[in-house]
């Protein structure tokens, strides 16, 4: 492993970001024409000790870090895919899936879009619902996504096998919802061809959900692009919103946000939102922390 070539790496990386690209203030005391250390191991969630240590080598504590660190200081850096898989040479890792998989490396264009997304819910996702990067606000509205590798980091999958997961839509809304996530795994699945991952979820997914069977051999197929939801939060009740998809060009990411028309309770409960920030309230996509005010800045996985 080079780490001396790695930390080198990481502050050209880093002295190339304007605090703006990715939804920080400039500051009139900014000393440094880029981010500061503190601030990429902020959009990266780590902790900035680790993070110095990493720019100067770590030869000091002997770090070793792990593709799912090197796939957030990516995202966090903005590098493009052969800065991403540059990264990981430098750290002996195996090349993380350029598209799809928890530790996929986020579309660019989708992510510069999320960072200008900071007064609404926004998350990039797979095709397979598994959560990339989200901002604060989607994890006040809908709790922390799960660490989960492999198939449960899939919100399809826990849809179908786990009932937890259901208990953020109104129990009338279930039917709807799990027609809509069944036909677009179908769309998924088949744009993808002979995908082992997704060969896998399905039949594993016919085994252990009746329900999911049924809808499957009924060869529905329909892309989400717009719905309009019903979410229950625990502290704001449901709120009435709209969810918006914009699709990378292979259709394998797509970037969704939450709206609602101006005047509406939804948009007031949005507003509120963002002053209680997330809380500890055992959401179905994850759970959360402490009480306090959702920043502007985007959280990364």
């Amino acid at each position: 492993m080079n780490l001396p070539e790695l930390g080198a790496f990481l502050r050209t990386r880093r002295d190339r970001i304007r605090p703006a690209e990715v939804g920080l203030p400039h500051g009139p005391r900014r000393r440094v024409p880029g981010l500061r250390r503190e601030e990429v191991a902020q959009l990266a969630g780590l902790s900035a000790d680790y993070y110095t240590e990493l720019e100067r080598g770590g030869a000091k504590h002997g770090v070793q870090p792990s593709a799912q660190t090197l796939a957030a200081l990516a995202r966090a850096l903005r590098l493009n895919g052969d800065e991403r898989d540059h990264l990981f040479r430098l750290a002996e890792r195996p090349l993380p899936p350029s598209a799809h998989g928890p530790s996929a490396h986020v579309q660019p264009a989708l992510l510069g879009l999320l960072d200008r997304l900071s007064t609404t819910p926004a998350r990039v996702i797979t095709d397979l619902h598994e959560t990339l990067v989200e901002n604060d606000l989607a994890r006040a509205l809908l709790g922390a996504s799960p660490a989960d590798r492999g198939p449960e980091a899939s919100f399809v999958y826990r849809w179908f096998t786990d009932p937890h997961a259901r208990a953020m839509y109104p129990p009338e809304d279930h039917p709807r919802h799990s027609r809509v996530f069944a036909a677009d795994l179908r769309a998924a699945a088949a744009r993808r061809g002979r995908d082992a991952e997704v060969t896998r979820m399905v039949a594993v997914l016919r085994r252990r959900s009746q329900e999911f069977a049924a809808l499957w051999d009924t060869h529905d197929v329909a892309v989400r692009r717009m719905d309009h939801k019903s979410i229950v939060h625990p502290a704001l009740g449901v709120i009435e919103l709209d969810c918006y998809n914009l699709f990378s060009e292979d259709g394998r990411q797509r970037l969704l946000w939450f709206t609602a028309p101006p005047g509406t309770r939804g948009a007031e409960q949005l507003e509120l939102l963002s002053v209680i920030g997330t809380q500890d309230l055992n959401l179905t996509e994850g759970t959360a922390t402490d009480v306090v005010p959702a920043p502007d800045t985007t959280s990364r996985r």
